[in-house]
């Protein structure tokens, strides 16, 4: 049997921590035997949301944190301050080697904070970034930077498509992505100043398969596969796909319910209308992994439910065997390499 995957999980981030949270964890461990998981929160409570649960005890260890960093706080000062909270005890398992993988639906920022300074960046990443995958009608489409960079540089941008390009290809099996950046429209010469100074940038980037922009519309048709942008576009992406795909639902609801006629549809249509909006769940992906850590942090919505921790959990073993952040690093080495060649030589005289 293969080394265990060691994921830290907050117990206490999120709206519905920790009773979901819990729950997610022990339909992880059922789920896989490949985890082993410290999940760490106030212990009385965790114990007491564990009580009478099936999973194996062997593979689950409660790690006690007496404090709580809440979104109300500035992310800074809580990582600074309250040391021992649930978020801040996991990056420091994560930071010592003694979880391969952190999970939280707590505070983004003091997730986004907390991992940089306690876990850190690997060297050369000049900017982690948030990588939620998406769904689109060929299945779905990663999604980067959604949260974490809403200053990007076009050099930043640069190193998104090369992370979203590995994850892609080694943890979601699509084989030389298409990567595209956002944009108002597919000609080269629009775009706003940082659109316009990284498209030529990817366009010359030969380990990447670039090709081009990408309009909003055409995300959800599957376009691209790596879908490049920086944070405050991204969010507005996601936030927008999350409005919509709920307010849609909701009028298919309404209208299937409406009358005899369309109950009697309703009712003949189910199975297949089940697995149609199955395919648009946000939800069975799991988080959003921070690529660009020397650890692996994934973070989920502050409203996940237990479906969705536990798919953040599960979707640690592949990172982990895959070695994402491994193959990152070694990607940017090379870059820096190149780079580092080209300056140093001399010019003809």
């Amino acid at each position: 049997m293969s080394e265990l995957v060691r994921v830290a999980v907050d117990a206490m981030g999120g709206d519905n921590a920790p009773e979901a949270v819990v729950q997610g964890v022990v339909d992880a461990l059922n789920a896989s035997k490949e985890i082993e998981v410290l999940l760490v929160g106030d212990q009385k409570t965790v114990e007491k949301c564990l009580a009478g649960a099936q999973y194996d005890k062997e593979r689950l260890q409660v790690i006690h944190a007496s404090e709580v960093i809440t979104n109300n706080e500035a992310p800074t000062v809580a990582i600074k301050k309250k040391k021992d909270s649930s978020i801040v005890v996991s990056q420091r398992l994560v930071r010592e080697g003694k979880a391969d993988a952190f999970v939280s639906a707590g505070s983004t920022g003091a997730v986004l904070v907390g991992s940089q300074v306690l876990i850190g960046r690997i060297r050369g990443i000049e900017r982690p970034a948030l990588a939620p995958l998406i769904p689109t009608t060929k299945g779905f489409s990663l999604l980067i930077d959604c949260g974490a960079n809403v200053d990007a540089k076009p050099s930043n941008l640069v190193q998104f498509a090369k992370m979203g390009s590995i994850y892609m290809e080694n943890i979601m099996g699509r084989k030389n992505p298409r990567v595209a950046i956002v944009n108002i429209g597919i000609e080269e010469e629009k775009g706003n100043a940082l659109v316009k100074q990284t498209y030529p940038l990817l366009k010359e980037c030969k380990d990447i398969n670039f090709i081009g922009s990408i309009e909003a519309r055409e995300i959800p048709n599957g376009y691209a596969d790596v879908i490049v942008c920086e944070a405050f576009v991204g969010n507005v992406i996601l936030k927008m796909y999350e409005g919509v795909a709920g307010a849609l639902m909701g009028k298919v609801k309404e209208t299937m319910m409406s009358s005899l006629k369309t109950k009697i549809g309703a009712l003949l249509i189910k199975k297949d209308l089940k697995k149609t909006l199955k395919a648009f769940d946000a939800s069975a992906y799991g988080g959003a992994p921070m690529l660009g850590l020397k650890g692996l942090v994934v973070k989920s919505h502050g409203s996940s439910n237990a479906k969705e921790i536990k798919q953040s959990v599960l979707q640690c073993i592949a990172f982990k065997q895959q070695n994402i952040s491994g193959k990152i690093a070694e990607t940017i080495t090379i870059d820096k390499k190149t780079t580092a060649g080209s300056e140093e030589k001399p010019a003809a005289e």
